[in-house]
């Protein structure tokens, strides 16, 4: 390991303005995996210093080890931009596409009156995923009130400020249809051109809050969601760290709730907890036997 941290060190400039060492970096690592379950790759060095940086020039700190004791000193806000900084947000309406119309039919199908459907996002990040299934929902049931309410969390907390606004620029929507773009978006005018809002129904169908995965006990109900989509999360997290996840998410789902996963996202370590029930979608393993 030592070996391979000096090769990489080796492999990037030398000159920093601020002081960071392999120590630093070997630390960083730890305490991300202790506070969001995301591993980091010797490749992310760089990634870490540049995105970092700024949190150093933003507290006038010279030295990485200095701003590293600082977030271990700090149980809040220091800790919760330490956590935003390293947090990747990669997303867009829709992404992976296949999903969508087997949550409506699903929707439809267990929607039998009485309350509401609940659906959580377990990685909101700047909205786009919540909205599309807000879409979904409204298109499932050929209204803008569907039954259907959705959670969306993350742990970072400056994407979720941002999901919750629900203001876009224009080329974010250009490869949705343009029906979708005139039912649910708003476009702007005036000081606001170039920029697009979804509309107030879709807003109203969703609860932004923030959530750690790694989080002991969510808070949740258990058996209440109709479907979870917990998608490109725990690519980042390793092995013990996706059961542990799965272990508090599995008994969440209703009976015949389905956990919606990414596309290179597998969960065979855990057929104890879920199993697979089409394409990269599961349910709880107690109830594999059921419908």
């Amino acid at each position: 390991m030592a070996e391979l941290l000096r090769d990489a060190r080796a492999r990037t400039v030398e000159d920093r303005a601020f002081a960071f060492d392999d120590r630093d970096f070997r630390r960083v690592c730890r305490m991300i995996h202790e506070r969001a379950g995301i591993n980091l790759g010797l490749h992310k060095r760089d990634m870490v210093y540049s995105r970092l940086v700024r949190r150093l020039r933003a507290r006038g700190i010279e030295r990485f080890s200095d701003y590293l004791d600082m977030v271990d000193s700090d149980g809040g806000d220091e800790a919760q931009h330490f956590v935003n900084a390293l947090t990747t947000n990669l997303t867009s309406f829709f992404r992976e596409a296949h999903h969508f119309p087997l949550l409506a039919a699903q929707l439809r199908e267990a929607h039998r009156g009485g309350p509401p459907l609940q659906v959580w996002c377990c990685a909101a990040s700047t909205g786009e995923e919540p909205y599309s299934l807000a879409i979904t929902a409204c298109e499932a049931f050929d209204t803008l009130t569907p039954p259907v309410r959705i959670l969306a969390t993350d742990i970072d907390t400056a994407v979720l400020q941002s999901a919750a606004r629900g203001v876009y620029p224009l080329e974010r929507i250009d490869a949705l249809e343009a029906a979708r773009k005139r039912r649910f978006f708003q476009r702007g005018s005036g000081a606001n051109a170039g920029l697009c809002r979804v509309r107030p129904e879709l807003r109203a169908l969703i609860e932004f809050r923030p959530l750690n995965l790694l989080d002991p006990d969510y808070g949740l109900k258990r058996g209440a969601y109709t479907a979870v989509f917990c998608r490109n999360v725990m690519i980042y997290f390793d092995k013990p760290t996706q059961y542990g996840v799965l272990q508090r998410m599995a008994p969440l789902l209703a009976d015949d709730g389905r956990l919606y996963a990414g596309h290179s996202e597998s969960f065979n370590h855990a057929a104890d907890l879920i199993s697979p029930c089409g394409r990269t979608v599961y349910r709880a393993a107690t109830r594999a036997g059921a419908g």
